[in-house]
């Protein structure tokens, strides 16, 4: 037989693998009652962790399961399983889809069908299938900061020492981050020489911009004395603006501040009348200062 008859004859037995398609869902937690603080989770906060409840059906599929939502697992890994059956699955990964939130539902079901204790297999493109919106009980979401990455580990496993010193690694890159009261999504922390506070903010992009346009007009956008408006950047299809703050003062002390913002913020989206000319130039001005991040 001819070599070409050969490889003819290959092609037709050799099953063809279904070629996967990414899709670009440039708001992945659009629907989700807690949307700004899942954006948050994913691009802001450094180590925190948020508990979940499965649907109805996957209940009844898997049992009751314990699922935590974690900011980050060792690695980067999408999801792991704990050998009495808990599950975690992880928000900032290295593999992602243009879904976010078909990344995620992908991950928990994988993690749920693979053997408690056992390493979870993930696809790097899941392709088509049910979303976190899907599976999931929607709720808010009770988000629990953390200092350090302990939380990954169960009892004793500290006593490993390359645990240990992987564990040591993690933590000093954390930098330090607190939750706000004053805003939901609002978050304080603390880089090298200075701090920030960001917030994501709920509303619609073209409402947002037009408030802080309004604001920006006014000379209203900054939180205090010694304090400047950095920007701002794009984040899964919502504004987060971003502030400059002195580098030594604790993060309750700008509770008040933010809550004052907060409020003129509401005032300038309660005003739906066309931007003035100097609103408009604010505008474009914030618009030259944005980044957006995918």
């Amino acid at each position: 037989m001819s070599k070409r008859r050969k490889s003819q004859r290959a092609a037709e037995t050799t099953p063809k693998r279904e070629k996967v398609r990414d899709i670009f869902v440039p708001r992945p937690f659009e629907g989700l009652v807690d949307e700004p603080e899942w954006i948050a989770l994913r691009e802001l906060v450094p180590a925190a962790s948020a508990p979940l409840r499965l649907a109805p059906a996957l209940v009844e599929e898997f049992g009751e399961r314990q699922v935590t939502l974690a900011t980050v697992l060792p690695l980067a890994a999408p999801a792991t399983t704990k050998p009495d059956g808990r599950v975690l699955i992880g928000l900032q990964r290295h593999d992602q889809s243009g879904d976010v939130s078909r990344d995620l539902a992908e991950a928990l079901l994988c993690a749920l069908r693979t053997e408690p204790g056992a390493p979870v297999s993930v696809p790097p493109l899941p392709g088509p299938g049910p979303r976190l919106q899907d599976i999931l009980v929607d709720g808010p979401l009770e988000i629990s900061m953390h200092d350090g990455f302990d939380f990954w580990l169960d009892p004793g496993a500290t006593e490993d020492p390359n645990v240990q010193a992987s564990l040591e690694r993690a933590n000093a890159a954390i930098y330090p981050t607190v939750r706000l009261s004053a805003a939901k999504a609002a978050y304080w922390c603390q880089v090298p020489e200075k701090a920030h506070v960001r917030w994501v903010l709920p509303e619609d992009e073209d409402r947002a911009l037009d408030a802080l346009a309004r604001l920006g007009a006014a000379g209203n956008l900054p939180l205090g004395d010694d304090t400047r408006f950095a920007g701002m950047f794009r984040a899964h299809g919502r504004l987060v603006p971003v502030w400059d703050l002195p580098e030594r003062t604790p993060a309750t002390e700008w509770e008040e501040p933010v809550a004052q913002f907060a409020k003129r913020y509401a005032d300038a989206l309660a005003d739906t009348a066309p931007l003035d000319a100097a609103g408009r130039r604010a505008r474009q001005g914030l618009l030259g200062r944005q980044l957006t991040l995918r």
